[in-house]
Formats: structure tokens, C-alpha cells, sequence
């Protein structure tokens, strides 16, 4: 490395251009006097006591004040950079942590190669979703995600888990983890969507193998999120056998998530109870209609529970009936629908 390198590097660490030149001259006299330096860095001999404390703090010199005169003796470029490898390591847990809590929902892709850093991964997300959580992963480590998807559910998240490598039959503790849970004997690449924004892919042998070189993405942008919620709902849901349902929700209830208004609403259906929904959102296909409605559920047609009763897999429908006539209700980017919603309010009928 040249002189213009290991300068340009020192300045990454917050050092001047003269305290570089103060630095570099004790290093290549190991130790000498202030004064000597002084005169070799062409700086005062007040500067050089100034410069000489800061760079003791930092573990860089060692100001050796009881002898007479004082000397200022470079420390050993092994032990510096020791020393500040081990301060960097110690910063480690607490910067991953604000990361952790903090990091903007902005796009961006991660290639994780390790399966403890995708489990934290999925943790991380689960931790931070506000409205709607989707989960593939093997049964065999679920209790590693398991905290957090409980906290979720306690904090009205929808829940949507797939359990793998088990049996719908075996005796699987999942109470409270779900909103709705199933299991699949077969394999089936490890998915989670949190929100629509976020999420995670990782091939099935990443997380069953110790020495797979298989590999993970962590995504968060907001057109990928609904593929891989699509991808979930179309192709793997329905394949996987029902072992769980939550509890109904008092109501009233207002849910920002489609898709847990109708798990609701079909809840509540099942138990021959009427229901009225108020509705905000817009027309899908009219460009000046109304951006409310409220009306009796006269038809649900969903893929969340079984028996489903929708026309194809990501297929989740409220039709109410209002004083203006029938309309059927979609969630986020609904397309055949004649209203997409924001927000559904769910309340008893009369």
C-alpha cells in the first residue's frame, strides 16, 4: 500500500490531514519527544501534545508523561489494528439492532447464504409486520420463529402458515402461532411475504441440510411482494391440509388487511350469522363512483379456508348488497371486482 492509500484510509477514520502528518512522523521515529516530533511534522510542540492525547485514546500512541522530558511512543500496528477490529466487532450487535428496527422499506436485495441468517431474517420481518404475514417453512423450525409469529397474531396480524415435512394427521402444536395454519408432507421452498412489501425465498435444502451451498434472497419491494404472496396462495395453499383456525373476532372490527376481513366474514357465515360491511376504498372500474359502501354480505367467495369457495386460488371476495344494488369487494389491486377496499369494517347485522 502507498503512502496515498494508508493516507486516504486514516482520513476514513476521522483524522485531519495534519494529524495524519503528526501520526505518520511518530511512527517512523517509534518514540521520541514532543519536540523532535514537532520539528519532523512541522507543527507546533502544543499541537503535538493535543494531537498526541487524542491519538492515546484511540489506542494509537502511548504518552509516556511521568518520564522527563515526555516521550510519545507509537504503539505496535499489530495492536492497533487489533484494537480497533475488537471495537468494531463490539459495535456489531447494536448497529445490526437499530438496522434491525429502523431499516427503510425501501427496495433492496440480499443474497443469504447462511440458514441461522435467514431464520433471523424471517424473524426480523415477522417482527415488523403490520397487517398480513405469510409463511412456508419446515415444522422442524417453527419454534424458531415461533415468538414472533405469536406476537403477531396478538397484535391483529393475519397469519397464513404452512407447516412442511409432516404429516395434517400428527399431533402439531400451532395454537396461537396462526391465523389459519395447514401441513404438507411434501417439501416446499421456505416463503415468507410480510405486508406485500417484504419477503423471503430460500430453497427447501438450505434450511434441512448442514451442508447445503444453496442460497436465500431477502427482498423488499413492493411489485415482488404480491408475486410472492400469489405464489403462496396459488400453488402451495391448496395443497396443504387444514390443522388450525383462529378464534372469531369481537366485533365490531375494522381490519386494514382484505384478506383477514374475509377470514372473518366467513368465520362468523359459518355460524349462520348475518353481517353488515362498511366499506372505503374506489370503484375498479368507473372512474367517478363512490368511496364508501356499507351493505349486508350476501356472498363470500374465499380460498382461506376450507372448503374453499372462490373460481381460482388468490380469489378472496366480499359481495354486499347496499340500498344502490350488489357489488362485489376485492383487496389491494383488485381487478375483476367492482371496488377495491382499504379498510372493511365488519359489524353485526340490525
Amino acid at each position: 500500500m502507498d503512502d496515498a492509500a494508508l493516507i486516504e484510509l486514516l482520513q476514513r477514520f476521522g483524522f485531519s490531514d495534519k494529524e495524519i502528518d503528526t501520526y505518520l512522523t511518530i511512527l517512523e521515529l517509534g518514540e521520541a519527544k514532543a519536540s523532535t516530533i514537532a520539528e519532523e511534522a512541522d507543527v507546533s510542540k502544543r499541537y503535538v501534545y493535543s494531537i498526541a492525547e487524542k491519538l492515546q485514546s484511540r489506542g494509537f500512541v502511548e504518552v509516556n508523561d511521568h518520564a522527563v522530558p515526555t516521550t510519545i511512543r507509537a504503539q505496535p500496528p499489530a495492536d492497533v489494528v487489533e484494537s480497533l477490529s475488537t471495537d468494531l466487532e463490539e459495535m456489531r450487535p447494536a448497529l445490526e439492532s437499530r438496522f434491525s428496527r429502523a431499516a427503510p422499506r425501501s427496495e433492496r436485495f440480499e443474497v443469504v447464504k447462511s440458514r441461522v441468517t435467514v431464520l433471523k431474517r424471517i424473524a426480523e420481518l415477522i417482527d415488523r409486520a403490520n397487517s398480513e404475514v405469510t409463511l412456508g417453512v419446515p415444522y422442524s423450525l417453527v419454534d424458531e420463529v415461533a415468538d414472533e409469529l405469536r406476537d403477531a397474531v396478538d397484535r391483529g396480524v393475519l397469519v397464513l402458515l404452512i407447516v412442511t415435512g409432516v404429516s395434517p394427521t400428527d399431533d402439531l402444536e400451532l395454537s396461537g402461532l396462526a391465523s389459519v395454519a395447514r401441513a404438507w408432507e411434501e417439501p416446499m421452498p421456505t416463503m415468507l411475504s410480510v405486508d406485500q412489501e417484504a419477503g423471503i425465498v430460500a430453497p427447501t435444502e438450505m434450511l434441512t441440510r448442514s451442508n447445503s451451498a444453496a442460497q436465500a434472497i431477502v427482498l423488499a419491494q413492493e411489485q415482488l411482494g404480491p408475486v410472492l404472496v400469489g405464489s403462496f396462495l396459488g400453488n402451495y395453499w391448496p395443497m396443504a391440509a387444514e390443522t388450525y383456525t383462529c378464534d372469531l373476532d369481537e366485533l365490531p372490527a375494522t381490519y386494514d388487511d382484505f384478506r383477514h376481513a374475509v377470514l372473518q366474514a366467513t368465520l362468523r357465515a359459518r355460524t349462520g350469522t348475518d353481517l353488515v360491511a362498511h366499506v372505503t376504498g374506489r370503484p375498479v372500474h368507473v372512474e367517478n363512483g363512490p368511496s364508501e359502501l356499507s351493505g349486508t354480505i350476501v356472498d363470500i367467495r374465499q380460498g382461506l379456508l376450507e372448503p374453499s369457495t372462490n373460481s381460482f386460488p388468490v380469489e378472496n371476495t366480499l359481495v354486499i348488497e347496499t340500498d344502490d344494488g350488489t357489488f362485489s369487494i376485492g383487496g389491494k389491486g383488485a381487478f375483476i371486482e367492482d371496488f377495491e377496499a382499504d379498510t372493511v369494517e365488519l359489524r353485526h347485522l340490525g
